[in-house]
Formats: C-alpha cells, structure tokens, sequence
C-alpha cells in the first residue's frame, strides 16, 4: 500500500483513458483495508482508486503509477469459496525516493489485490497487460508538481514548461522513429518466413494430391490398413481445398458445407480417443488439417452448433461445468460409466490426470468424464488439497 500516492482523479494532458470498474476493494498483501466499495480506473500510466462519484471530478484520490507494477496474475477463489470471485493480484518493485505522500507510510507487503464485488471481467487482466506492455510512462512521465522553493523568478514559470514541452516531443518524435524502424525489420522478417511457409505448403499439397489419387484408384496393392494410414497422412499435411467464407454467398450454405468438412477431418480422430473432443483440441487439429485457410474460434463454435440440426455422425455437446467437446453421435455414456466404473474397481481410486494419461486424452476431459460417472450415480468423490480423487461408490454396491 505504500506505493499508492494521493493524487486528482482527473487525467492529465498525457495520459489515456482506458477502463473504469465498480465496487472494488483494496488488499495490502493478504490483508483487507478500508479502501473499499470504490472506484478503479486504468489509464495510460498510473490506476486511480476513489469512492464512488469522486472519478473522474477531479477529487483527491489513491493513485498507483503503473512503473511500479512487476508483473501482476489472477487468483482464482478456492473450491470451498462459495460466493467469492477472482482477485488480481500485482507484485511490485520498491517505492521510488521521489515518491509523493500516500496512504501508508511503509508496508512489508511487496504485493496489493483487488477484489470485484460485482464480479471479476476477464477483460481486466486483457487491458492491464496491453497498458503495461506500451509503457507508455517512458515516453511521456508524468511529472512530478514544482514545489515554490523552485520558483524563484517569475522568468523561471514561463520558461521551464517550454523546455519541458520541446525535450518531451523530442523524445516522442525519437522513440516513434526507434519503434518504426524496428516494425519494419520486423515486417520484414515475417514476410521473409511467410514466403518459406507459402513454398513449402505448395509442396505439401502436391503430395497430398498424389496419395489422394492413389487412394481413389486403388492402384498396386494397397491393403485397407495402408489406406488409413494414407488418409493419416493426409490429415497431418493438410486439406488442398478447404471450405471458405468468400466461395458462398451465404453464411448458411458457408457454414453447412464447412459442417461437412469439419466431420470429414474429424470423425476418426473423435472416435480414437473414445467419442469425445475438447472444442479447443478441435480447433487445434482442424487448423492444422486447413494449413493456410485458418478458421476462426467464432466460426468453429458456429458451425458445431449445427452439427446436430444437419444429422452429421459429429455433435457439440456442453457439460454442467461449461466445458464444450465434439461427440461422435453413437457416443453412449453409459458404456463410458461402465467403463470408468470398472476401472475404479479395479484400482480403487483415480484422478483426471491419471485417467488422462491412461486414456490418452486431455485432463479437462478425463474430469468431465468422472464428473459424468459421479452424476450416474457409480463414483463418489475426495476433494483434498492433496489431489481431486474418485472411488467406486461402494453404498451403491451395498459393500461396507
């Protein structure tokens, strides 16, 4: 808390408005204070913390120089910590010596949270990087006020804006030149790397043409098994004509045809790891099955949504939790229960992350599958700070 400096809640000529949140409180370190129910707001170079109404009227307020922010995470609340809602958390470095009177004196805290009691926007940790990431307090410094012990003269009032004004362009106009010339380089080189992609995509998909044809004509003597593990291959290098938004003319037929597309790529790799994709996995593997032509997440989730209105072999479903995954549509979760069920028998507990790794598939997926057989009743939960684990529901068995 040491760090905060009273200060006016205005902004000043050199900084830049970026976003202002509700009912927010104040933690030096761990601890609680009184600086509660406020106002924040996150500008170009400093957060501003007020009571309600004092922002942006110009009221003496907490300010907090964004030079002071090491670096800054999210905490999320605890299993058991019903009601409660994420905190930020912000580590920092040491007060400067110039530093302007504040609200503490001295803390041993190297840290201050804030909490939202209205609830926490993902769009916070978004915009605090952005702000942090420009720095934009080294090219512009807010200065500190000039104390009457340096006003001497009256020339010295007149002058002394004017110079600050000519070095701080100076500086601006020095900086601009530094971060355009380093664009360009930068430019450069992406160009340079896409054009390498670009040679090595045309022939990827010369190749992908050739087994594609070779699978069709079913020349030589090619059993089934070489034929999927030519269509593996074919999945690994890439589609030659993937579906685009510009071929059609509207969004439906857009998205019904990449529907198509979708469930071509992704149907096998849907049933090899037991009838069920996190979406994220999907997008990952469809993008890279598209190689150029990448598809949006909005696009995605779009098109998974008609999966099941077009009677495709492939549908989005949405777990209690939130969590989306691609279903292969003969998927049975009583077989996955059962299944799951066995295995608890056998090893008498387990986690998602060992499922995950005896099952091959992702944690996320593995917790929503013993979640599934929680739910039906076949598996009963330990939620320890050592480990979430799950066991077979023996008062189900009538086993003591």
């Amino acid at each position: 808390m040491n760090r905060f400096e009273y200060a006016e809640s205005r902004l000043l000529p050199i900084e830049a408005y970026v976003r202002r949140d509700f009912s927010v409180r104040i933690y030096d370190g761990d601890t609680k204070t009184n600086f509660s129910g406020g106002e924040l707001m996150i500008t170009s170079h400093r957060i501003i913390w007020g009571k309600p109404g004092d922002i942006p009227n110009g009221k003496i307020c907490l300010s907090l120089p964004l030079r002071y922010v090491i670096f800054f995470e999210e905490e999320s609340p605890g299993t058991f910590s019903f009601g409660r809602s994420s905190k930020v958390v912000l580590h920092l470095s040491e007060p400067s010596i110039d530093k302007l009177p504040g609200p503490v004196d001295s803390s041993t805290n190297m840290y201050i949270k804030f909490s939202f009691k209205d609830g926490f926007d993902p769009n916070f940790m978004t915009h605090l990087a952005d702000v942090i990431m420009k720095k934009a307090w080294t090219i512009t410094p807010i200065m500190p006020p000039i104390s009457p012990s340096n006003q001497s003269t009256s020339t010295t009032k007149q002058q002394l804006p004017v110079i600050k004004t000519r070095t701080g362009i100076i500086g601006i106009e020095r900086s601009l030149q530094e971060r355009q010339k380093a664009t360009d380089e930068s430019i450069s080189i992406a160009f340079q790397d896409l054009r390498k992609l670009m040679e090595m995509a045309k022939d990827m998909v010369s190749i992908s043409k050739t087994i594609s044809a070779k699978i069709r004509e079913r020349q030589g003597d090619i059993t089934e098994d070489e034929t999927v593990r030519f269509k593996s291959y074919l999945m690994s290098m890439g589609i030659d004509d993937p579906v685009t938004r510009d071929a059609y003319k509207s969004s439906n037929e857009y998205f019904r045809q990449l529907a198509y597309e979708l469930v071509q790529i992704l149907e096998e790799p849907v049933k090899e790891v037991g009838g069920m994709m996190v979406l994220t996995d999907a997008y990952c593997r469809i993008n890279r099955a598209r190689g150029l032509e990448l598809l949006s997440p909005e696009d995605l989730l779009n098109v998974s949504r008609q999966l099941a209105s077009l009677d495709l072999p492939l549908v989005l479903r949405v777990f209690d939790s939130g969590v989306m995954v691609l279903q292969a549509r003969s998927h049975d979760d009583n077989a996955v229960v059962e299944s799951i069920a066995e295995l608890l028998k056998a090893r008498g507990f387990i986690t998602a992350e060992e499922l995950a790794q005896s099952e091959g598939i992702s944690v996320l997926l593995a917790r929503e599958k013993l979640l599934v057989t929680e739910k039906y009743g076949r598996a009963c939960r330990d939620d320890t700070i050592e480990a979430l684990k799950f066991y077979p529901n023996l008062f189900l068995e009538g086993e003591s």
